[in-house]
């Protein structure tokens, strides 16, 4: 459920993937330094958790706003600070979709944004890097660190914007951050994949 982060998003940084082929136009090595915006219209966290047990049970959150700086040259120098509008939360279940803005859950009126700021990025191959950090939800701020793969690079062939892609996902245990309602029953491990889009700004 968050940051969801990402979430991560993520990642960024692994930009570290000279001479790899990607799906889009550029290669890893070829992908254009600067600053980076988020592209909230493809970019969404998707969490899952244990149904007590028996299933795992998965949501998706959405909202994303932000900024990714990188240079593929220097991967590990990249800087990611990005949020996402906890109201955005959304599963199957309507009546659980309600459930989670709740005091008892998100509380997405008292904490509207969930955020993630990167404090170091580590390359750990072509075109994978681990991206340690500060996420920030439901008004507690605890260290995460993501798995980032990069996906791609390219313009988008319909808005025309130069576009770099990738994929984050990370655990949070919830009851760190104050969202407990049910654990451990409904599971307190939180496991998140970001996929992340960003539009380069400069």
């Amino acid at each position: 459920m968050n940051r969801i982060l990402t979430i991560g998003a993520i990642g960024a940084l692994l930009l570290a993937g000279a001479g790899s082929a990607v799906r889009a136009e550029a290669a890893a090595k070829d992908v254009k330094a600067g600053v980076y915006k988020v592209e909230p219209y493809h970019t969404q966290i998707n969490f899952t958790v244990s149904h007590f047990g028996l299933s795992n049970f998965s949501g998706v959150v959405t909202g994303a706003s932000g900024s990714l700086t990188l240079d593929p040259a220097k991967p590990e120098n990249a800087k990611l600070d990005v949020s996402v509008d906890a109201a955005t939360v959304l599963t199957t279940v309507q009546k659980l979709t309600d459930e989670l803005k709740d005091p008892e859950w998100l509380d997405a009126a008292k904490y509207p944004k969930a955020s993630f700021v990167s404090t170091k990025v580590t390359p750990t191959g072509a075109n994978e890097a681990t991206i340690a950090g500060e996420l920030t939800l439901h008004g507690v701020t605890k260290p995460l660190t993501l798995k980032a793969h990069f996906v791609g690079a390219g313009v988008n062939p319909i808005d025309k914007a130069y576009t770099v892609g990738f994929e984050g996902t990370g655990v949070i245990k919830r009851t760190d951050f104050g969202v407990s309602k049910y654990a451990p029953m409904i599971g307190d491990e939180v496991h998140v994949t970001i996929n992340a889009a960003f539009e380069l700004q400069q």
